[in-house]
């Protein structure tokens, strides 16, 4: 059966194993969530569950937000996201909580990076510099040659250059929960997961096995 949830990236720490090895996890604050809608494939064309996710003040929520609310019989919540399920029993108002995974589940994890903002090639695409030695010039980290002068006369597509790094949605696959702790909301998976502390993150189980 399919496991989703939404969660909030706390940050990383390291926890020990039954054999004394030191084991990097990346802690997620996740749930509950509120399932406000499902979808099926006979009304809507796919299955799919719409939840809420992380309480929030009434009055930074819209008009239409706050009629989904009360229609779910909850709070007003920040978050609102689709889950694709195959299991699409779920009743509006009710809640996923974390304890739906259990340790040794692999999950794929989908979040945004950090924004690192207009970066050069060097710091985007890990290309090398110039020698520092005298007589170089003022072009130590610049990009260099991007094509030949008379043919093709253009740059090649695809070429790599400075531009926007990060902040791009980016899914991390086959990782594993260590443990979860249902008295706090907290799963702790194995690794790194994408983004910056307090980001939004879905964790999902594996596509891949």
């Amino acid at each position: 059966m399919e496991k989703a949830i939404l969660g909030k990236k706390v940050g990383m720490t390291q926890i020990f194993s039954e054999k004394g090895e030191a084991v990097p996890v990346t802690v997620v604050k996740a749930g509950p969530v509120t399932v406000l809608q499902v979808k099926t494939m006979e009304k809507d064309g796919y299955g799919a569950v719409k939840v809420a996710f992380e309480d929030i003040a009434a009055k930074r929520v819209s008009k239409p937000d706050m009629g989904q609310f009360k229609k779910a019989g909850c709070s007003p919540k920040r978050y609102l996201r689709e889950l694709k399920l195959d299991k699409t029993d779920y009743e509006p108002g009710s809640e996923i909580k974390c304890d739906t995974f259990v340790a040794g589940d692999m999950v794929d994890v989908t979040g945004i990076t950090k924004g690192h903002g207009f970066s050069g090639t060097i710091k985007r695409w890990n290309h090398h510099r110039l020698k520092m030695t005298h007589g170089v010039g003022p072009v130590h980290r610049e990009v260099g040659s991007t094509g030949a002068n008379s043919t093709p006369s253009r740059k090649i597509k695809g070429l790599k250059g400075p531009g926007h790094y990060g902040h791009e949605r980016v899914t991390i696959q086959n990782l594993e929960i260590v443990k979860v702790d249902a008295a706090r909301d907290v799963l702790l998976i194995r690794g790194a997961i994408p983004g910056p502390r307090g980001s939004l993150v879905t964790v999902k189980s594996t596509v891949k096995k």
